[in-house]
């Protein structure tokens, strides 16, 4: 039998495992896993198993009239090829690259060994414009574009080879969740629900893209939403981006699509930075700021999580991602520079701690990110940024941390953004006392700004900072780019 194991790539179009899987007149398995490691792992929450488990769900509507099913099973890999191998002929497995997290990265490792031991061959398949094997961006930018535009091979469902015979016993373990009402409201997975959203964005939704990016209100309606579908790949980035080359012929589109191809690229771009140096997962990408002396503060990273710091952007943003799994892109930035400029506090626990929440979470770009807006790369401009002046130029009428922070709703506007400037005299007018009815600030965002600062552009004269920003932009840049001054 062929087995086509289904990784983050949830859909049944533009899959070439599962058209190369489906060339071979041979029973095929379809199967993903849930693997109890990653039950556990710090990255992950329910939510994201709920999105896999929907994703299934809409494949397998697809496939019953054709008798095949895709198995979700709560199980190790491994695990479930050995048990299978003992009574059944694997001939070969079919699946995409993952450029995932330390442990898939080892289970990869572990299977590749395994499958060679028992002459089983793996047919990898290039995934998201992602160059497995590069030690340098020469001719990436040319590769991702012939990736990008190459012909999508249709996959005809009537085709699809019959599913093995197998005792009920290899499906035992079924991944099951209990869906409980808590009041969360998330994007539902699947192939069908991001091929609407694609549509509805690329119809109408585009229109206001460049002008509300930034707005962590109207972003919500005007980005594309697709980021959670590209993550668990109910669509591929391929399909996205061959369609905006379709709608670009029309001129009037042209600036707001060209301005969404940027970011399409940009993703790539830092998902084969992490497939290029992984270890960025675990430690600062530039060995110079190794001891920047960032503290843990189990009181205050509490204080964040929960939405309680006292500056009501940070706080709605928190809560916002917290219930929905999504803020828009301007607002990540601002909550880790808040967390690790304004706090000081090391960046790894919110980096878990944010994925948990983040439907979308894609572990080349969340950690790309978090050492971006952290300034421990070297080569990137350090951001610092104000969350009352973030909240007065994109949340100006105060709509979006009212609908998540309505403790300030008794408040006028200005005094929204900053509750610490109401005086005596207005909180006796407006009943409202800082501290009962909201927290004061946590820190003086002034004084600690100043701090990161002086800090962050000292450590960039570091001889240590400076050899490896060197190294950084050799290995992770298009030729040609110079070193941030």
């Amino acid at each position: 039998m062929n087995i086509v194991w289904f990784k983050r790539d949830f859909r049944l179009e533009d899959h070439p495992p599962l058209w190369s899987a489906m060339q071979a007149s041979v029973p095929l398995l379809l199967v993903a896993f849930v693997e109890p490691d990653l039950l556990r792992d710090p990255h992950y929450s329910t939510r994201h198993w709920r999105f896999v488990k929907d994703s299934v769900a809409d494949i397998n509507q697809r496939l019953a009239p054709f008798h095949q099913t895709l198995y979700l099973l709560e199980e190790s890999p491994i695990n479930f090829f050995e048990k299978l191998h003992q009574t059944q002929k694997i001939s070969a497995v079919f699946s995409h690259e993952e450029t995932g997290i330390g442990s898939t990265f080892q289970r990869d490792i572990d299977l590749k060994k395994w499958f060679v031991d028992q002459q089983i061959a793996w047919k990898e398949f290039q995934c998201n414009g992602v160059v497995r094997g590069k030690k340098n961006r020469q001719d990436w930018t040319k590769q991702w574009h012939a990736f990008m535009e190459a012909s999508i091979q249709p996959i005809d469902l009537s085709r699809l080879p019959e599913k093995p015979l197998l005792s009920p016993d290899f499906f035992q373990n079924r991944f099951e969740i209990v869906d409980e009402d808590t009041g969360l409201v998330f994007q539902k997975g699947g192939e069908t629900e991001a091929h609407n959203t694609m549509d509805s964005f690329f119809n109408e939704r585009f229109w206001a893209y460049a002008k509300h990016i930034s707005k962590p209100l109207l972003s919500r309606e005007n980005c594309s939403r697709l980021s959670p579908y590209l993550a668990w790949g109910n669509v591929s980035i391929r399909q996205v981006f061959q369609r905006y080359l379709a709608e670009r012929s029309d001129a009037k589109k042209r600036f707001q699509l060209d301005f969404f191809a940027s970011r399409i690229h940009w993703h790539c771009h830092f998902i084969q930075k992490f497939e290029m140096e992984p270890r960025m997962e675990f430690e600062t990408v530039n060995h110079g700021y190794k001891d920047l002396g960032r503290l843990n503060n189990e009181a205050w990273h509490e204080a964040v999580i929960t939405g309680h710091t006292g500056f009501p952007l940070i706080d709605a943003c928190i809560r916002c991602v917290t219930k929905t799994g999504y803020i828009n892109f301007r607002m990540r930035a601002m909550l880790v520079s808040f967390y690790t400029h304004h706090l000081w506090l090391n960046w790894q626990p919110f980096a878990h701690w944010l994925a948990q929440q983040f439907l979308d979470f894609e572990p080349g770009i969340h950690y790309g990110q978090f050492q971006m807006q952290s300034a421990v790369t070297g080569i990137n401009t350090v951001r610092i940024y104000n969350p009352i002046k973030q909240s007065q130029e994109h949340d100006a009428d105060v709509a979006f941390i009212l609908k998540w922070v309505p403790e300030l709703a008794k408040l006028p506007a200005p005094l929204v953004h900053e509750p610490w400037q109401c005086s005596p005299m207005e909180e006796m007018l407006y009943d409202f006392q800082l501290g009962r009815d909201y927290p004061k600030p946590m820190v003086d965002i002034e004084q600690t700004g100043r701090h990161a600062r002086e800090v962050l552009w000292q450590q960039l004269k570091d001889p240590k900072v400076k050899q490896d920003a060197a190294r950084i932009l050799k290995r992770h840049t298009n030729p040609g780019r110079k070193r941030m001054q």
